[in-house]
């Protein structure tokens, strides 16, 4: 096996987003506060679909954009010794190289615009504001319509040498495998507070990485996919 940063000695990687001022984090409710009733796992993994109509009048609320960011990507244990992390998703080596961004719609308080999941504060950060993005987004996406009606996107940026640290090129299978286990988080916990789900690969990676501000090489969108309430 070929030399790795790790083996060669090298500073290891941020597992965890850095903050640019936390006063301006917008602090999101307890995950635990959505009432989910009595959900069973088996009705939720069968009644599982991708969802591309989505009631174009629902908002959706702070309780329930809590729950499913920290179902997706929430911490549940962080190590102070190393600044890696458990959480709700499995990751190779608990490197978890994924940041979730949000195109967001339509939610409960929240201007329309792109915002940055903070996992260690469980806070959103705004990025930028306004619906121009969001249509730029769309366009990105090759015009499909569910992008377009959708309450949110999520949109989930590769970090790669998060992995590649320790696994070298190697890091690219765990990558796309990460990314995976992110997104079925994500349709099975909108299922369970009858949200729907449809993941996209199809859109321009030089467009949707500009708009980001992501080189597409330290940092590059990898996976996306929209929600909202089924109708």
């Amino acid at each position: 096996m070929a030399p790795t940063p790790e083996s060669l000695g090298a500073e290891p990687p941020d597992y965890l987003p850095s903050i640019a001022d936390e006063s301006q984090l917008i602090p999101l409710l307890e995950p635990q506060s959505v009432p989910l009733g009595h959900t069973d796992l088996r009705n939720v993994i069968e009644q599982r679909r991708s969802v591309r109509r989505y009631d174009e009048n629902a908002q959706l609320t702070l309780e329930e954009l809590s729950y499913l960011l920290w179902m997706t990507q929430g911490i549940v244990h962080l190590s102070e010794k190393t600044g890696r992390t458990l959480r709700t998703v499995p990751s190779a080596g608990a490197r978890h190289p994924f940041e979730t961004y949000l195109a967001l719609r339509r939610a409960e308080n929240l201007e329309p615009g792109i915002y940055h999941f903070i996992p260690q504060h469980h806070s959103l950060e705004i990025v930028i504001q306004g619906e121009q993005i969001l249509t730029a987004l769309g366009e990105a996406a090759g015009r499909q319509n569910h992008v377009f009606t959708c309450a949110v996107t999520f949109i989930w940026v590769a970090i790669p040498y998060r992995t590649s640290y320790r696994y070298g090129t190697r890091a690219y299978r765990y990558l796309f495998l990460d990314a995976g286990h992110i997104c079925q988080n994500l349709h099975l916990a909108a299922e369970a507070i009858d949200y729907g789900v449809c993941a996209i690969g199809a859109f321009n990676d030089e467009q949707v990485n500009a708009l980001l501000a992501l080189d597409g090489k330290e940092q590059f969108v990898a996976y996306m996919a929209t929600l909202g309430k089924k109708l």
